[in-house]
C-alpha cells in the first residue's frame, strides 16, 4: 500500500513535464517548418502564374480602410513572349543594369547607395528586380529587420531555383504602373487601349520610367520629368544592346 501511494503521488507531479516537453521541440521544428513551406511556396511559383500578390492584397485593404469602397485592381497576366521586345529590356534599363549578371543582390549599386546617402539629401535605394519580386510577391509594406530579412531570404529563393527569365516575367507582371494597375497588359490596356505585345519603345521607357512612384508619375500623360526619364531609359536600353543583353534574340 505504501508503494502504491507513492507512485500515486509521484505521478500527478511527473505527467505536466512531458507535454512541456513536446511543446518545446515543436517550436524548435517551427523555423524548419516555416522554411520548407518557403521553399515550395517558391517552387510552385516557377511554374504557377500568381493570381495576387501581397502588395494587391496589401493596397486593397488599404483603399477600404480609407473608405474608397470603389477602389479596383487590375491586373491580367501575360507571359514574356506575349509583352513587346521592348519592355524587359526597358524595365532592367531603369531598374536594375545588372541584373542578368547578379545573383540578386548588386554590391556595387549597394556601396554607391550608401556612399550617397552618407553625404546626405535624398535617400537611394539599391534594390534589384529579383529584390522588388520578392517583396512584392511574398511580403507585406513598411520597414522593419525582419521583413528585410525575409526578403533576402526569398530572394537567395528566387535565385536559386527561378530562372532569370522567369523572374523579369514576374516583375513585368506584378510591378505598379499606377494606383490600383498591375503589370504590363493591365497597364496597356487601361493607358493606351492595346495589349502589352503592342507597347512601342516609347511607351515601354514611360512604364518603367514611372516605377519609383507610379501613383504619383502617369505613363499615359507624361509630364517633363518623366519624359526626360523614358528618353534617358531608351538610350541605356540601347547602350546595353537592346535584347541581346537578356540573351533574347
Amino acid at each position: 500500500m505504501g508503494a502504491e501511494r507513492s507512485n500515486l503521488k509521484a505521478g500527478p507531479g511527473l505527467a505536466p513535464s512531458r507535454p512541456r516537453r513536446w511543446h518545446w521541440k515543436r517550436l524548435l521544428w517551427l523555423p524548419v517548418l516555416l522554411a520548407a513551406f518557403s521553399v515550395l511556396q517558391v517552387l510552385v511559383l516557377r511554374f504557377i502564374d500568381p493570381p495576387l500578390s501581397t502588395v494587391m492584397l496589401w493596397r486593397y485593404g488599404e483603399a477600404l480602410g480609407q473608405g474608397d469602397w470603389d477602389y479596383r485592381l487590375h491586373y491580367q497576366w501575360r507571359d514574356l513572349e506575349q509583352m513587346a521586345p521592348s519592355l524587359p529590356i526597358s524595365l532592367v534599363a531603369a531598374e536594375d543594369q545588372r541584373f542578368p549578371e547578379h545573383n540578386g543582390f548588386d554590391l556595387q549599386a549597394i556601396e554607391k547607395a550608401r556612399d550617397h546617402n552618407a553625404r546626405g539629401g535624398r535617400l537611394r535605394g539599391a534594390s534589384t528586380i529579383s529584390q522588388q519580386v520578392a517583396k512584392n510577391l511574398f511580403l507585406w509594406q513598411g520597414r522593419s529587420w525582419v521583413r528585410k530579412g525575409l526578403e533576402v531570404w526569398y530572394t537567395l529563393l528566387i535565385e536559386t531555383l527561378w530562372p532569370k527569365s522567369r523572374i523579369l516575367e514576374m516583375y513585368a507582371n506584378i510591378a505598379e504602373f499606377g494606383d490600383g494597375i498591375y503589370g504590363a497588359q493591365a497597364a496597356a490596356r487601361q493607358f493606351w487601349g492595346k495589349d502589352a505585345k503592342r507597347l512601342s519603345p516609347a511607351e515601354s521607357a514611360r512604364l518603367a520610367a514611372v516605377l519609383p512612384a507610379p501613383r504619383r508619375y502617369a505613363a499615359a500623360r507624361p509630364g517633363p520629368y518623366v519624359q526626360r526619364r523614358a528618353a534617358w531609359i531608351q538610350r541605356q536600353a540601347r547602350q546595353l544592346g537592346g535584347n541581346a543583353y537578356l540573351g533574347e534574340d
